[in-house]
């Protein structure tokens, strides 16, 4: 992939011209510029090189008053299954972008470019033309966390007659056969970066030394280890310690944490600070029972090789919304930088155990990011208190099931919770029903009783599918910590989405054979209660009821329905004079934007 065209070019440009752009951006060419109407090939001596040209010049360089665009020079028979994605967001987890570039089609191989830029490459192949041909056309300029994905194809040498996709992939399956490039169980794909950042705690009085003047010691670090490193100065003002999270490959995260030690260490010196500086490791709980192990057998394994002392916090410093504990490692640096990978290792694999074990639920309910969902660090940078108002990573991506916008919509779900467990909802003056909002990303409110002796409340949740999965989840949990549920007992509630009067038909099916399916896909009841009024925006209810995974999976196939009929409904443009579909009712609408 060494030849590039070069396109948008000046008809008063000429070789020479390309040239001067060339040698003026140390670009080099092995061989002639040739130089048609409106657009140029040039060799270049390697890929490496051509990648160089490209993310330079390519709509960033004018030439008489036009911005070049420069890509990879792909014959037209070559052109078929496989793109290059480039611009990726350099701390991009795989699971983001691999449920990203699953929604166009069956992708087989997904492999990452080695390359000199800030941002990271891919080049993807997917099972049919028709799939990649769609991912160029949705992809290329798609907006993720504020970087433009830049999409071309690059050529398939595979490609010589117009033979039917390699394995005959089934729909929405990965092809028979050996496991594409990256997926789980092999090991040697490389990475963008760990899906567990190093969180650690540094004393507040060294964070100054670990920035250096000017931010130079951090962008040192930073460059030196090929990480993203977040000092999170603000967070706990006037506390004597503050957060630091470093985005990278474990070695990376490793060699990072190794050289702010060296730093503080340098910095007690200088200052003749006398006290011990530990190794402060922070680590979601769900993880830290495993790294103990049982009978403490893990923890003391480590310490034993590692010649340190490592000593965790207690449960009782937790809360709902800062539900991570401090590994405080003593003993020097070396043996703390040993203790750190050994740790982390056990981190990693308990999170890779448990994505796997969420995937399998996951994988059943459509339209959810999981990494936005905030239950793995992975999915919530920092998982500290302050970032419960944070927008969920990934929050640009958009979903299939909403049209392909860049940002998912707003939903609204009715809640049915027991009028005894209202209280603690709302929590003393309002403080867990706020921290529950802060964390999800949704408004929650609870609607006022219908009547004195009413059994249950409604609670109004408004927000994006990942905000309704946490919102809810955390709902279902606490009346089951409060114990509004027996212990034997399965938390049940009932919810209820309003759609359109007309899509209604849509969601029950003929002969009621979609909701019968919807019922024994997810195990939740789903009713459509006949003989319903619309209400003043022309919508009924569906009830769904069932235990949290049921009404998740639920919620999201229904919304998967409106969407195909919203899709329809827009495709279909009314001749001038009628009025919409279905006599007088209007065409679903939208819901509005959060």
């Amino acid at each position: 992939m060494n030849k590039l065209y070069i396109g948008n070019v000046s008809e008063e440009a000429s070789a020479e011209d390309l040239e001067t752009i060339f040698e003026q951006w140390k670009i080099p060419h092995s061989g002639p510029f040739l130089v048609k109407t409106g657009y140029a090939f040039v060799d270049c001596p390697d890929e490496k090189v051509a990648m160089k040209a490209i993310d330079i010049l390519s709509g960033k360089v004018e030439l008489h008053g036009k911005l070049l665009e420069v890509e990879h020079s792909v014959p037209k028979r070559q052109r078929s299954c496989k793109l290059q994605i480039r611009n990726i967001p350099p701390h991009m987890q795989w699971e983001v972008l691999d449920g990203l570039l699953a929604q166009y089609g069956t992708v087989e191989i997904c492999e990452q470019v080695n390359t000199d830029t800030d941002t990271a490459v891919v080049n993807v192949r997917y099972a049919a033309k028709d799939q990649a041909r769609q991912a160029m056309e949705k992809l290329n300029g798609f907006l993720m966390e504020n970087f433009a994905l830049k999409v071309s194809y690059i050529p398939d040498e595979t490609v010589t007659t117009d033979a039917p996709p390699l394995g005959g992939g089934r729909r929405g399956f990965a092809p028979r056969g050996p496991p594409r490039s990256g997926s789980p169980g092999l090991g040697a794909r490389p990475k963008l970066q760990s899906d567990v950042p190093l969180r650690i705690l540094v004393p507040t009085q060294f964070v100054g030394a670990i920035i250096g003047k000017e931010g130079a010691t951090i962008r040192n670090i930073t460059k030196q280890t090929h990480s993203k490193i977040d000092i999170h100065r603000k967070e706990n003002a006037g506390a004597a310690e503050k957060p630091i999270t470093v985005h990278s490959t474990p070695e990376g995260c490793s060699s990072a944490c190794r050289t702010i030690m060296e730093i503080m260490q340098k910095e007690a010196l200088d200052t003749k600070f006398t006290e011990e500086i530990p190794l402060k490791i922070l680590a979601h709980n769900n993880f830290v029972g495993r790294l103990i192990g049982k009978e403490g057998r893990n923890l003391k394994k480590i310490e034993v090789d590692t010649e340190t002392k490592i000593t965790i916090s207690p449960l009782q410093d937790l809360t709902l919304y800062n539900p991570e504990r401090t590994i405080t490692v003593k003993g020097s640096i070396e043996a703390c930088s040993r203790a750190e990978e050994e740790v982390m290792k056990k981190i990693r694999e308990s999170y890779e155990n448990d994505v796997a074990a969420m995937n399998l639920q996951s994988n059943l309910i459509p339209g959810l990011n999981l990494n936005a969902l905030g239950l793995f660090p992975g999915g919530a940078p920092g998982m500290g208190p302050s970032m419960a108002n944070a927008p969920p990573p990934g929050a640009q991506a958009g979903y299939s099931s909403f049209g392909g916008q860049g940002q998912p919509e707003s939903e609204t779900v009715h809640l049915f919770i027991p009028a005894l467990a209202v209280g603690a909802i709302i929590g003393k003056q309002g403080q867990h029903i706020k921290q529950l909002s802060r964390f999800a990303g949704a408004s929650i409110k609870i609607a006022p009783p219908d009547s004195i002796d009413t059994k249950q409340r409604m609670v109004i949740i408004a927000g994006p599918p990942e905000a309704q999965f946490k919102a809810q989840g955390r709902i279902f949990g606490k009346l089951k910590e409060e114990n509004f549920f027996g212990p034997k007992e399965e938390v049940k509630l009932e919810a209820h989405i309003k759609v359109p009067s007309f899509a209604a038909g849509r969601v029950i099916g003929k002969g009621g054979k979609t909701v019968n399916e919807l019922q024994n896909l997810t195990s939740a009841e789903v009713v459509v209660p006949r003989d319903q009024t619309p209400d003043e925006n022309d919508q009924v209810i569906v009830k769904i009821t069932g235990h949290f995974y049921a009404s998740q999976l639920a919620q999201r196939k229904i919304q998967e329905i409106l969407s195909q009929v919203r899709r329809q409904q827009q495709s279909k443009p009314s001749p001038r004079g009628e009025g919409p579909p279905h006599g007088d009712r209007p065409p679903l609408a939208r819901p509005s934007r959060k």
